[in-house]
This record gives structure tokens, sequence and C-alpha cells, in this order.
């Protein structure tokens, strides 16, 4: 964690903070940062976090 956490530039408690919920909106920056130090393209994880989200409801 304190490997990822440093390489993206961020603080480890940071991290810990996002890992649990604390931290429940990170920045755009900080998100890219991890993504690209996980080697995670930004396509895919917008298409995962799109997959995971729940659908809109439609108005009766």
């Amino acid at each position: 964690m304190v490997q990822v956490a440093a390489a993206a530039g961020i603080s480890a408690e940071t991290l810990r903070k996002i890992e649990t919920g604390r931290a429940p909106t990170p920045s755009f920056f900080t998100v890219a940062a991890l993504a690209t130090v996980l080697g995670i393209s930004l396509d895919t994880l917008a298409t995962i976090s799109h997959a995971e989200e729940p659908p809109l409801s439609t108005p009766a």
C-alpha cells in the first residue's frame, strides 16, 4: 500500500481512506494517478465503474 500510494503521489493514509470508503469521492487526478500506477487504463476503469452502477430508474 505504501509503495502504491508513494508512486501515485498520495499518502498511504489517503489511499487507506479511499479503500475503506472514508474518502468516497477522491479527485479525478487521484484516481487517474492510482490507475496509472496499477496499470489500469482510464477507459477500462470507466467501463468497470459504469457496469457497477445501478440502472437509472425511469419515471412511471
